[in-house]
């Protein structure tokens, strides 16, 4: 098998992990169902991957590396506009099934988090990649004059990532829609970040 294949069967297997994520969530969705959405059969799938909790552990470092490529990509520009893309990226307020139904198997997953190391060492990459964009993207802003000299990043990195987990908890348990933790952000970055003298009117819609 060429290492074009390689790829091309690890990318079908994500797919078809994704797909089945959607449909059964974390806690009923098998191997087989996996399989049943690929061109392998199961003892295929099992020559990859021992056993599901293998399979998911390499789904979630797959997500994670397309993650890292999109979330605050760009390291340029404009302070106050590449925190509108992390708001917008972070809190994507697509309202397919799809999408609502993968967001419901990834919060089953970070309920396991705290009895599984693996499942914890993993989403913790996500968490720490977006504080890091956040705390870059802030010290930026400081350092340009853009928001307030005494803004502490790593505050500001925490309160932005804890937005965003509560925001999408609430979204799955409840159906708040991710329109009001946006605004209140807005509003947080106009009254509390933006530097005095910069007039700006700030959104994230």
């Amino acid at each position: 098998m060429t290492a074009s294949q390689t790829d091309e069967t690890t990318e079908d297997m994500m797919q078809a992990t994704y797909c089945a994520l959607c449909e059964h969530g974390y806690a009923e969705v098998t191997m087989q169902d996996i399989a049943d959405r690929t061109d392998a059969s199961k003892s295929s799938l099992h020559y990859h991957y021992d056993t599901k909790h293998d399979l998911l552990l390499a789904f979630l470092d797959h997500l994670f590396e397309s993650f890292a490529d999109r979330f605050g990509a760009d390291e340029e520009g404009d302070p106050l506009d590449r925190l509108a893309a992390v708001v917008d990226e972070a809190l994507d307020e697509a309202d397919d099934e799809d999408r609502r139904d993968f967001r419901t198997a990834m919060l089953e997953i970070k309920a396991q988090a705290p009895y599984d190391e693996q499942f914890r060492k993993r989403l913790a990459e996500f968490d720490n990649h977006i504080r890091e964009c956040i705390r870059g993207i802030v010290a930026d802003g400081v350092e340009s004059g853009v928001f307030r000299a005494d803004a502490n990043p790593e505050e500001v990195a925490e309160f932005f990532a804890t937005v965003f987990d509560g925001a999408h908890t609430r979204a799955i348990s409840t159906d708040e829609p991710l329109s009001g933790a946006r605004r209140s952000l807005a509003e947080y970055v106009e009254r509390d970040l933006l530097a005095e003298d910069v007039d700006r009117e700030v959104e994230f819609e």
